[in-house]
């Protein structure tokens, strides 16, 4: 399991294809806002919700199989809003599928499904949030004052500004 920041880091920089398993189509919900916030920063996100034809003008599949089958894309990053018990078969999934990162979200913490993914040679992460992540190891967090616990004199070089 990731859960420091330079593996953090890594895998999203390194990982710039997101399935979003429960991506909802309310602009007011948490999914939507991360992956709207992903796809603004250059991420490819592919929305992952059976009830639904699409989201945020993308495509919307019922399953990671699906997705990976039809959308010409591989999968790097399962990031799943589900509830915790929901898990064990979009790991399965995710394993099936060679995703490289199986990520639960922020209230989500399934120990099984995290090592099934570490077992599969998967990273896994767990009660976190990919769009809170990003914003606070690639400038945008600390910049309104909140503290990223990320110290540092020099700028990424990465950052465009």
């Amino acid at each position: 399991m990731i859960d420091d920041i330079p593996g953090l880091r890594r895998i999203l920089k390194t990982n710039r294809v997101i399935a979003v398993v429960g991506l909802s189509a309310d602009w007011f919900r948490p999914s939507y806002f991360a992956a709207k916030y992903m796809l603004e920063h250059g991420y490819k996100v592919i929305p992952v919700n059976p009830r639904h034809r699409e989201i945020l003008g993308l495509r919307c599949y019922a399953s990671i199989g699906e997705a990976k089958a039809h959308s010409g894309q591989s999968i790097d990053i399962v990031d799943v809003f589900r509830r915790t018990e929901d898990v064990p078969p979009i790991a399965a999934e995710a394993i099936a599928a060679g995703a490289r990162v199986l990520w639960q979200q922020i209230g989500v913490r399934n120990l099984q499904a995290a090592a099934a993914a570490d077992a599969a040679g998967m990273d896994s992460v767990l009660d976190r949030c990919v769009k809170i992540e990003h914003a606070r190891l690639f400038g945008g967090l600390n910049w309104a004052g909140v503290n990223t616990r990320v110290i540092s004199a020099r700028r990424p070089q990465w950052l465009a500004f």
